[in-house]
């Protein structure tokens, strides 16, 4: 895992491989969607939910663009390690709040609303189509905020009512709504 830009550009974290429950986003992938928010957001004045955050990777890079008031959720207990882990190795610990939670409930009994939600769900997930309308049923996007669901081909979301668009890098497609 390397960190793209911001303070903490070039710095490398390796999870652990062994049962490693994530698939990271690809270097490539993740510097292309941060060149399109840098165009849409200022990192510093957004509160950010990381949804299925795995090794953090997404959340250490909204960090490191400026972004203070940054949640992370995974449900893994090897991941959530990981990524306290690395909190502390940045001293970014009073900028993270990290939750070992189901994503779904989470979002059921969250009482908070976000500028920046980003969804790297599991691609094989039976329930990721559900993302973007669980995220608008419990009203946890702010408003002007922007959520960010990855996924591959076998998902479609150009039909939902809040889809803005989406950009494709490679295999990983990134899906937005507002």
């Amino acid at each position: 895992m390397r960190i793209i830009g911001g303070k903490f550009k070039g710095r490398r974290f390796t999870p652990p491989a062994k049962g490693w429950p994530t698939r990271p986003t690809t270097d490539f992938a993740k510097e292309g969607l941060c060149n399109v928010l840098m165009n849409r957001i200022d990192f510093e004045d957004i509160k950010a939910l990381d949804l299925f955050g795995g090794s953090g990777s997404m959340s250490y890079e909204f960090i490191s663009r400026g972004c203070t008031d940054m949640t992370y959720v995974d449900k893994f207990p090897a991941c959530v390690r990981f990524v306290k882990a690395t909190a502390t190795t940045l001293k970014v610990e009073d900028q993270i709040r990290i939750f070992r939670r189901d994503v779904f409930r989470f979002l059921s009994k969250i009482n908070e609303q976000f500028d920046l939600i980003f969804a790297d769900a599991p691609y094989d997930l039976p329930k990721l189509d559900t993302i973007p309308d669980v995220v608008f049923e419990h009203n946890c996007l702010a408003e002007g905020g922007i959520l960010i669901v990855e996924h591959d081909i076998k998902n479609d979301f150009s039909q939902h009512p809040r889809f803005i668009e989406a950009r494709k890098y490679s295999s990983t497609i990134f899906s937005f709504f507002e």
